[in-house]
């Protein structure tokens, strides 16, 4: 089937996204470009950062995936899907994709969008920021139909930026140049500076099988030491790292280890994915002013992520990269 004549650029856009840990990491984050009734949209546990290399995109019927957004069929898409010999599945996320009346969407895990998202102050701080720009903000929700859901409640047909508290950030715009101007706008209004120095990880012995993570000085800080161990804050943490860092080991074999006041022990065989995690929350923390009061997603919504077939799928095929 023909692609837009701005596939090429729109592939370009999401290579770069993918390729900046500050927006994306790992196989998280999305994007989608439509014309006609067929839209293109990245396939789950594919990675942003390989949109130039690989084949990560899927063609879905765009028609018969509003229909799912709006009730119809299981949310998931996998029938939507337009070429029958298509072995990957749609995003998780298609939904809101295909709903959102705007030819291109982008949706990152910004760094700076995530820091303010996730706690009350940093969104009433957001809010200011980006005042003179068609913006919304959307409550915290699963991803999939409940996020669509959400997002649909909170817009008008004007919205463009869309803050997903404890989430991300979604830019839609007419083409793929206006997607890319209005996420460099809204990331220069948001951003948020590293508070801290990191620290040289240690040299004491470790564990056979772990070794000290870069990440370590969230162990040596007291608040953030505390807050990594209280919960998660967004729903990727809880899929590749599980919730919140355990501070021993244990038969679930968790890739990531938290010893107050030393540093993190990082399991050597943890994947790019879970490596991205911990950093995500590591470049999130190191942001964090000493006065916002982040909020966890809760265990509630931590054990819908972790019974959730298809984000089980995303981490078996986010494995293998």
């Amino acid at each position: 089937m023909s692609q837009p004549a701005d596939f090429a650029a729109f592939r370009a856009l999401s290579a770069r996204l993918g390729q900046d840990p500050l927006r994306v990491q790992g196989p998280g984050g999305n994007t989608s470009i439509k014309e006609g009734s067929t839209m293109w949209i990245k396939a789950s546990g594919t990675e942003l950062a390989e949109a130039e290399t690989k084949d990560i995109f899927v063609a879905v019927n765009r028609d018969a995936a509003r229909a799912e957004a709006h009730g119809a069929g299981d949310g998931t898409c996998k029938a939507t899907v337009l070429d029958p010999a298509q072995t990957l599945r749609p995003s998780i996320e298609t939904t809101f994709h295909a709903a959102l009346d705007w030819p291109v969407i982008a949706h990152t895990h910004s760094i700076a969008t995530l820091t303010h998202g996730v706690a009350p102050e940093g969104r009433a701080s957001a809010a200011e920021k980006l005042k003179g720009l068609p913006h919304a903000f959307a409550s915290y929700a699963k991803p999939g139909l409940p996020l669509t859901t959400e997002i649909l409640g909170k817009i008008n047909s004007e919205t463009k930026v869309i803050v997903l508290e404890n989430h991300g950030l979604i830019i839609c715009g007419e083409s793929v140049s206006a997607v890319h101007d209005l996420t460099e706008e809204v990331e220069s209004r948001l951003a948020m500076p590293p508070l801290r120095d990191m620290v040289e990880p240690l040299n004491d012995p470790v564990p056979e099988g772990f070794h000290w993570a870069a990440e370590g000085w969230i162990a040596q800080s007291v608040r953030a030491c505390a807050l990594a161990q209280s919960g998660s804050y967004y729903p990727d943490h809880v899929v590749f790292l599980r919730p919140a860092l355990p501070t021993e080991d244990s038969d679930a074999n968790p890739p990531v280890i938290l010893k107050p006041g030393q540093g993190i022990l990082l399991r050597d065989d943890a994947t790019p994915s879970q490596r991205a995690m911990l950093r995500c929350l590591s470049d999130l923390l190191i942001r964090l002013p000493d006065d916002w009061h982040p909020e966890a997603i809760g265990p509630d919504a931590e054990a819908e992520l972790l019974n959730w077939d298809a984000e089980k799928y995303r981490q078996a095929l986010a494995a293998r990269q």
